[in-house]
């Protein structure tokens, strides 16, 4: 197995203990970038910082992805051989993955020094060790120590790193010596103490530790003059006087007495616990970033409330009008403080003056907390409130640093504020935001435009202090058509730059010429200088770029892929490219993922008024038509890895001019959806707004695998009743029938079932008008479905005879084993297990002939626990086993929980606690992913078993 070393030189090993070369130093700074934070997710804008800090390479991104392709090939080299069989080894090889969240190491943490030092230091306070084991923990977490951290690396971030592990280091001497000494080793820990203190001559209580072990040893003198060394350093250096435990000592020694006990305790200090997810969402800052010194020097003094005197949750409210630069400042001075906050940084932006998107909901940015926080969907509740306060509960006791972007009012912040002290909130905001100033104790920081100071350090900065200083009057009035206003500065600097051979007169003489040429925007939040600006910028651009810049405004997602924004404009991939790269370049769009693309909320109103202007409406509802179109038919590639068995959403032929993405495995459609659901569910939304039900309820039925797998009910259920209505408003009877039966599904899983039973029998009676018998008959099975989840198997098996008589009738065998299945369930909840039993065996060779190993293996455990009831012990254990199988093979984790829970009740049932025991752990660890409802149940049953065993 792979090691990784970092406490010391950079080294990697591979299984055979033999050192693998780990490339030059920016590839082995992008690996501890990585294995700082090994099993959990980096994202790529804080790897940027990291390796980079502020000497951004001009194409940071390529090099970054470089150095990620290297260190793939180094991870495969360096992989285990393979064992007999063909076979890898028992512990997987590290894995180099990529995700929306940016890049994970997906490295067991005892493979990587720090975080097995970190793991034996954390051993050792645990109060059950003697002093004698926790020397052994103790000597060996230090004996890791290779010498200088990350010795050959350099920049800012390595060297807070170094800093904060030396500090750790000594703090584990700290406790190794006095374990030491309490166990009469004295002697043993001199020799590592005198190297310290002479390292560290101001860490006073290495210099106590000293005393304490000289003193032990019978060595006064040495002691005595260690003291007086420390007394003499410490008032000429810093003009104190040792502290009150190293006087007291020192008195003892004087005096011939005992040693006073240890003020330090007898556990190692705190270390970051690795199965707490520590996000780190912080965009990128921005390059260039000058002036604001009073406005950060505020920021900072709100630090020592936050972090070393936490007494409440403290909120800077930062605001000002739009293009001031508030979220630049508030993101560059949050990660020149993040060492503040090792417990992470969360990052939202609120969209609250977003003219083209709503604003985010507070219950959309808490569940993104919470995804960030680590919760698995499964698991977030359905309440806001509930979801608040769990949001709240993952803070309490943690130092996070939370950063809420363009906030539209106090009412969406407070919801997402901490609810414990030690966390810091940073909201940004055109809004004043007084209510949290009077209510929340907001520290108000008010950012202006920037001083004509500034604003020239901001140009020579961009363009170079020669060329601004050769041309001071175009330079001033630069300055002043852009109105000291950051955003517009740093456009027109962007144009500057790429014309390195322009005269900056020439650049004022445009600016002047333009100005006035565009209405301005309305609010007084933009001026008409800013909108001439981005008219200019918009013109340099080549044409084809122009005119994707213009049909991108007409884009309702967040963000958008490459192969998203081929399709809106209709060109190939490979172009479309191209001219992103043009678009990035020109500071009109922003790469923040790698092939993923977005932009500044003005910029998005100055494409779409463009496209406005310049595309004929026939081009506009095309484009749009396009990228729906593309969304539709990707989304219907993946439908089937989730949900094989249900019927396929109706599509019409795919356009010509349509590519849209294939799928070759279940992980791949997972990914893409993951990486695109609020694209989608935007879509959804845009499809109603430009008059296209069609395309609503089509694209909100393709995403039904995706929503219900993944637990995402409440934009499952928000774009399904979006369809609804669209279908209704356009008496799109076909499509209502299929969206009722949508939101009917939604509704179920949100536990509304009398809602969810009004919308299913809504659904029978449209397909019942136009003929649909499948899709009547689907609702009869959902129908069963809820009443047995209702706890009315009774009425369950009424609405299962229903379906399967239709069924029957119209030959369709695949839907007659899914209700056969059900129906079976239903007998077994009812008791007539020998009914139960019968049914359930007539329907598995019905779904082994379809090829539904979901519905099979769904069968096999109703089954399996018909037979347990009537207490046939081996067929049970042979069912659940073989459900098992089947949901393992097609990646049903649920489902595998649940075969395993009824399978510890077998083995109960027949005298087999072990078995019974080792069967529900498994089932536990995997229902605390899903379902708390499961894992408190099987959680009792562990604590009964447990319980009858010590009686």
């Amino acid at each position: 197995m792979t090691e990784f070393l970092l406490l010391g030189t950079v080294e990697v090993r591979d299984a055979d203990g033999t050192a693998v070369d780990a490339g030059p130093a920016k590839q082995r700074a992008v690996l501890v970038a990585l294995l700082v934070d090994a099993g959990r997710w980096v994202a790529t804008e804080t790897l940027i910082d990291r390796v980079w800090g502020h000497e951004l390479p001009a194409q940071v991104r390529p090099s970054l992805y470089a150095y990620i392709a290297r260190i793939r090939r180094m991870l495969a080299a360096t992989a285990a051989p393979l064992g007999a069989g063909g076979t890898t080894g028992s512990v997987a090889e590290p894995q180099l993955r990529r995700g929306t969240g940016g890049y994970l190491l997906d490295v067991p943490a005892d493979r990587v020094d720090l975080h097995r030092f970190r793991r034996l230091v954390e051993q050792a306070r645990a109060v059950d060790h003697t002093d004698a084991a926790r020397v052994l923990l103790l000597r060996e977490a230090l004996e890791m120590w290779r010498g200088e951290p990350l010795a050959e690396l350099s920049g800012a971030w390595v060297r807070r790193v170094r800093q904060r592990w030396a500090q750790e280091r000594i703090e584990t001497v700290l406790a190794w010596a006095e374990a030491e000494i309490r166990v009469g080793s004295h002697a043993a820990v001199i020799n590592e103490l005198t190297a310290l203190v002479d390292e560290h001559p101001l860490v006073e209580p290495l210099t106590v530790a000293l005393l304490r072990a000289l003193q032990a040893a019978g060595r006064n003198p040495e002691a005595l003059a260690r003291y007086a060394a420390l007394r003499k350093r410490l008032a000429e250096e810093l003009g104190t006087d040792p502290n009150a435990e190293a006087q007291q000592l020192h008195q003892a020694i004087l005096r011939g007495e005992s040693a006073p006990s240890a003020a330090t305790g007898t556990r190692p200090p705190a270390v970051t616990r690795t199965e707490r997810v520590v996000p780190a969402q912080l965009p990128l800052r921005a390059r260039g970033f000058t002036g604001r010194t009073e406005e950060l020097a505020r920021l900072d003094g709100i630090l020592p409330t936050a972090v070393e005197r936490p007494a409440a949750v403290v909120v800077s409210a930062v605001s000002g009008t739009a293009g001031v630069g508030k979220t630049a400042l508030a993101v560059h001075w949050a990660h020149r403080t993040a060492d503040r906050f090792p417990d992470g940084q969360l990052y939202v932006n609120l969209r609250g003056f977003d003219p083209s998107q709503a604003a985010v909901a507070p219950d959309q940015a808490v569940r993104s907390f919470l995804d960030a926080l680590g919760v698995p969907a499964q698991q977030v509740p359905a309440d806001v409130q509930t979801q608040v306060s769990l949001y709240r509960s993952m803070l309490a006791g943690r130092r996070v640093l939370v950063v809420l972007d363009n906030a539209r009012d106090a009412d969406q912040v407070r919801p997402l504020l901490p609810g414990s002290a030690g966390c810091l909130a940073v909201v940004t905001s055109r809004s004043q935001l007084a209510g949290l100033v009077a209510t929340e104790g907001a520290h108000p920081l008010v950012l202006d435009l920037l001083s004509p100071a500034e604003a020239r350090d901001l140009l020579a900065q961009r363009l170079g202090e020669d060329r601004v200083a050769n041309e001071p009057d175009a330079a001033q009035e630069i300055i002043t058509r852009c109105a000291g206003l950051p955003l517009a500065l740093t456009i027109v600097t962007a144009r500057a730059a790429t014309h390195p051979g322009f005269p900056l007169g020439a650049v004022a003489a445009e600016l002047r010429d333009s100005h006035g040429s565009l209405d301005a925007f309305t609010g007084g939040d933009l001026t008409t200088d800013v909108r001439a600006v981005f008219s200019w910028s918009y013109r340099a651009l080549s044409a084809p770029a122009a005119r994707l810049f213009r049909l991108l405004g007409l884009h309702a997602g967040p963000d958008i892929r490459t192969a998203a924004a081929a399709a809106l404009a209709g060109m190939p991939l490979r172009e479309t490219s191209g001219l992103l790269v043009e678009l990035t370049r020109a500071h009109l769009l922003t790469e923040h993922l790698p092939g993923r693309y977005t932009r500044h909320d003005l910029l998005r109103v100055y494409g779409a008024e463009r496209a406005l202007a310049e595309e004929t409406p026939a081009e506009r509802d095309r484009a749009v038509e396009r990228v729906l179109t593309w969304y539709l038919h990707t989304a219907d590639a993946a439908y089937p890895f989730f949900t094989p068995y249900r019927r396929r959403v109706p599509l019409g032929p795919l356009p010509a001019s349509c590519h849209p993405l294939a799928f070759s495995t279940y992980d791949q459609a997972l990914e893409w959806c993951e990486e695109e659901h609020a694209n989608l569910v935007a879509a959804v939304h845009q499809a109603v707004a430009v008059g296209r039900p069609g395309t609503a309820w089509r694209l909100a039925g393709a995403l039904w695998g995706f929503f219900y797998l993944r637990g995402y009910l409440h934009g499952w259920l928000d774009t399904t009743q979006a369809a609804l209505v669209a279908a209704r408003d356009a008496h799109d009877r076909r499509g209502e029938a299929w969206s009722l039966s949508d939101v009917a599904c939604a509704l179920t899983q949100n536990h509304r079932y009398d809602e969810a039973i009004d919308h299913f029998r809504l659904s029978m009676a449209r397909c019942r008008e136009l003929g649909d018998e499948h899709g009547r008959c689907q609702s009869l099975v959902n129908l069963g479905y809820i009443y047995r989840r209702m706890g009315r198997p009774e009425k369950s098996v009424e609405y299962c005879r229903r379906a399967l008589a239709v069924f029957r009738v119209l030959g369709d065998d695949f839907r007659k084993g899914n209700v056969l299945a059900n129906l079976g369930d239903s007998y077994q909840q009812l008791g007539r297990f020998d009914e139960a039993i019968g049914v359930l065996e007539q329907a598995l060779p019905v779904l082994r002939a379809e090829g539904d190993r979901w519905c099979e293996a769904v069968a096999l455990d109703f089954l399996g626990t018909a037979h347990r009831r009537l207490g046939h012990h081996d067929e049970a254990i042979e069912c659940y086993r073989q459900a098992f199988d089947h949901h393992e093979e097609i990646g049903n984790r649920l489902g595998q929980a649940h075969a395993l829970d009824n399978l510890g009740q077998v083995h109960l049932a027949t005298g087999r606690p072990d078995r019974a025991r080792e069967s529900w752990q498994e089932a536990l660890a995997i229902f605390r992913e899903f379902d708390r409802v499961d894992a408190e149940r099987t959680r009792e049953r562990l604590r009964h078993l447990d319980a009858e065993r010590c009686q």
